[in-house]
């Protein structure tokens, strides 16, 4: 196997050495343009010279750092003997312009020949997934490249063992945390689900048991709120993966933002471009939850499907289909996998918001909060205490029960924030929120047929979340509730009164709560 391994090193490295055939130096003209990639600007006649067009890769070589770059070419920006440099190069090589900078030809990579391959139909091995990330994580892929390969596993789909390749090649993109443990616990939502911070609560219930579960999450990308704004209210959630060791093996667990840290960098980059597709190919949205789990070396994972009228997976058979793909896949990376299709049709707890999810989080620890929130988190946890063993079959949910309610999972919520770096005697009420509101009524008697996970994410992203931790919006209701004319429904906060007037004349075109005239109602 060595040798086999020996054998593909070289490989790489002679395909990489090969690249490289022409050299010539230009002077560095500054183009003071932020673009988010790396690209150069050449002299279109003077790059045709040395055979280098449009879309090329050419190695920038300025004293002893060399970057891969993405040629444009153009007779207007750049003069002869220059090479226009964006922004982001510039500040990463600190060259001053008019410095004399190497231009390097490299030949077209081959991951490009490995996502045309994909895009045909065929199956990749992992070697040359590993190609692909590679060359990803090296910039020597153009946006347009990576989003073919996002399309190809859109398109053509990932067998089982694309699937495991992609995980093993998105641990290997950056760092891996080693605590020392046999087991390590995890959980995830794949999401859709506003308000549903049940991690915050399933996290200081296992740990208090005296499991180790260091929680990695993100930050919101089109919610009010990820795990990680709402953390960062109670307290530090941007440590590196040293501080995060430390921190784990003094409490047995942690939850901070997985981007502050060399955690599979990979699945950064490809969910950028992902989302501005709108594209979730289900072999990347396997890979990219498993392979983070494994960065972290969790060994027991509970996986939140929730499902439903507006949530990501709307139906329970294609629930089902995506439970049973996890464990297969978990399964083939050494990883015991629970998963749970929950309930998704509308948001889990009351609010909605960094500072107002909080509330509910420390009030459902105290013993007291929106049932709902209390009720899934022990659920969650439950699963994972069986998992683990720590509990027997059917027990689990007791176990966690117990620990919420006995105040252990508050004493070790207080803990963490203290290693955090936050206040360990925080109060609900010293969570600051919003100083402007706005309180929506009911305007007729009914009862509550539907709350809209997305058209309440609108309004509460309009009112300033997350980027306002005191912004969002507080419900008062729950699906089922019989309300009556006047009937307070909801609460919108925002720390700017622009902002409040913006949410409020949303509500012209937005209806977050559907309500229905009881049946006697209707017969009279």
């Amino acid at each position: 196997m060595d040798k086999i391994n020996g054998w593909q090193e070289s490989k790489e490295k002679k395909r990489v050495d090969v690249w490289k055939y022409k050299t010539y130096t230009c002077k560095a003209k500054l183009m003071d343009i932020s673009t988010g990639s790396r690209i150069i600007v050449l002299n279109e006649d003077e790059a045709k010279e040395h055979d280098i067009y449009s879309g090329y890769r050419a190695e920038i070589k300025y004293k002893t750092k060399t970057l891969v770059t993405i040629v444009d070419v153009s007779n207007k920006l750049v003069n002869d003997g220059e090479v226009g440099l964006f922004k982001e190069i510039f500040d990463e090589l600190k060259i001053k312009d008019g410095e004399k900078i190497e231009i390097i030809h490299m030949n077209r990579p081959d991951s490009i020949k490995y996502i045309k391959d994909k895009l045909d139909g065929k199956e990749l091995a992992a070697n040359e997934i590993d190609v692909i990330v590679k060359d990803i994580m090296a910039n020597r892929l153009s946006q347009v490249e990576t989003s073919a390969w996002i399309t190809s596993a859109y398109i053509k789909g990932f067998t089982d063992n694309e699937i495991v390749g992609l995980t093993h090649a998105t641990v290997k993109s950056g760092d891996t945390l080693n605590i020392g443990q046999k087991v390590i616990c995890d959980k995830h939502c794949i999401g859709g689900v506003v308000g549903n911070r049940t991690t915050m609560v399933v996290v200081p219930i296992v740990a208090a048991l005296g499991l180790y579960i260091p929680k990695t999450s993100s930050r919101a990308i089109t919610s009010p709120s990820g795990t990680a704004d709402t953390m960062e209210v109670l307290a530090g959630v941007e440590f590196g993966i040293d501080e995060l060791k430390k921190i784990v093996l003094k409490t047995g667990g942690a939850m901070v933002w997985g981007g502050g840290m060399n955690l599979a960098p990979i699945d950064d980059k490809l969910i950028k471009v992902r989302h501005s597709l709108s594209l979730d190919p289900e072999g990347m949205l396997l890979a990219s939850i498993l392979g983070k789990k494994k960065c972290v070396g969790a060994t027991h994972v509970v996986i939140d499907i929730p499902v439903g009228r507006g949530a990501k997976v709307p139906y329970v058979q294609r629930a089902q289909e995506l439970a049973h793909h996890f464990i297969k896949i978990g399964s083939s990376i050494g990883m015991k996998i629970e998963t749970l299709i929950t309930d998704g049709a509308e948001p889990v707890g009351n609010g909605i918001g960094p500072a107002l999810e909080c509330r509910d989080v420390l009030e459902v620890l105290k013993g007291g909060g929106p049932d709902d929130l209390s009720h899934k988190s022990c659920i969650l946890a439950g699963k994972l205490l069986e998992l683990c063993g720590k509990a027997k079959k059917d027990q689990g949910y007791g176990v966690a029960h117990k620990t919420l309610m006995s105040g252990k999972a508050l004493a070790k919520m207080r803990q963490i924030i203290e290693y955090q770096g936050g206040d360990p005697n925080v109060k609900p009420d010293d969570l600051p929120i919003g100083q402007y509101n706005y309180d929506v009524n009911a305007i007729k008697n009914g009862k509550i047929f539907h709350i809209d996970n997305k058209a309440i994410s609108k309004i509460a992203k309009i009112a300033g979340a997350p980027k306002d931790k005191g912004a969002g919006v507080y419900i008062y209701r729950a699906r089922g509730d019989r309300v009556e004319n006047g009937d307070k429904l909801f609460t919108i906060y925002s720390e700017s009164e622009a902002k409040l007037g913006f949410a409020i004349k949303a509500l012209e075109y937005l209806e977050p709560i559907e309500m229905r005239k009881m049946l006697l109602e209707v017969m009279d």
